[in-house]
């Protein structure tokens, strides 16, 4: 990790974000840039219909199911701690997706990854989620615009008002980890290049998650991922009870996983 791990837990209690430096080389970013970009042409994505989506944005959505070259992304050591940090062990990936912010997008609406929820504000953390730069992320291209110490605010932010926010700057092969209260948005690109970054976002164990990963992702390939893939993508339960099928984790269930317990295992007399 670039610093201490206590400097990020730090700056994500007082910020509600923080920026890791050096997470990924400037080769695997340049790799990634290059599969999604067949990604797109394969699946035939375009840009965005939408003003929060952006008309100039292309998001590709459910990427464990689309390439192996994203499998390592959800599980990453230094950002899965913070992350663990904000909510706990026992998250879920709420959504991975990517998102190429191109020439002449203007700045998506500052909006909190939270605010669909039922709850007031503020409340114990339901989502963290982060941003994988790609390539350069600088002010003029449409780095994440954040406002700071947000996510500590009693309410949502006003959809369009204007919000006074500062970009996070950060150059390839960082990421931006972030909680899930913090008001923030994409960035205008002002430049002729496309901003090109991995949205990685979680969700506690016992939030419904924002794809769904046990629908969106063909067995088959959920077969393939080891047991902590597994167990981010929902297929297992949360404190040994949320989620299960007849008193069985889902891996239990449909890959014979005999490795997890269950709540009342724990109070078994044999």
């Amino acid at each position: 990790m670039d610093r201490p791990f206590a400097e990020h837990t730090a700056e994500l209690e007082r910020d509600g974000y923080t920026i890791l430096h050096g997470v990924f080389d400037r080769g695997r970013a340049a790799a990634l840039v290059d599969e999604l970009g067949g990604l797109a042409a394969r699946l035939g994505i375009g840009h965005g219909t939408n003003g929060f989506e952006g008309y100039s944005t292309v998001r590709i959505y459910n990427l464990l199911a689309h390439s192996a070259a994203f499998r390592s992304i959800p599980t990453e050591p230094a950002v899965l701690g913070l992350v663990h940090h904000v909510l706990d062990a026992e998250c879920l990936i709420s959504s991975l997706s990517s998102i190429a912010i191109g020439p002449g997008e203007v700045a998506q609406p500052i909006h909190a990854d939270d605010q669909v929820m039922p709850l007031p504000k503020p409340h114990v953390a339901t989502v963290c989620n982060s941003m994988w730069a790609l390539t350069d992320f600088t002010e003029a291209n449409g780095a994440t615009r954040v406002v700071p110490g947000s996510h500590t605010a009693d309410r949502d932010p006003e959809y369009r008002a204007d919000h006074d926010s500062v970009p996070a700057e950060m150059p390839a092969g960082s990421v931006l980890v972030w909680h899930g209260s913090l008001w923030h948005g994409g960035g205008a690109n002002h430049t002729t290049t496309t901003r090109v970054g991995i949205a990685m976002n979680y969700c506690a164990g016992w939030v419904r998650q924002q794809e769904n990963q046990q629908l969106g992702i063909p067995l088959d390939i959920v077969r393939t991922f080891d047991r902590r893939l597994q167990k981010l993508c929902g297929f297992g339960v949360y404190r040994g009870l949320i989620g299960h099928i007849d008193q069985q984790t889902p891996a239990q269930r449909l890959f014979g996983d005999s490795s997890s317990r269950m709540l009342w295992d724990l109070d078994r007399q044999d």
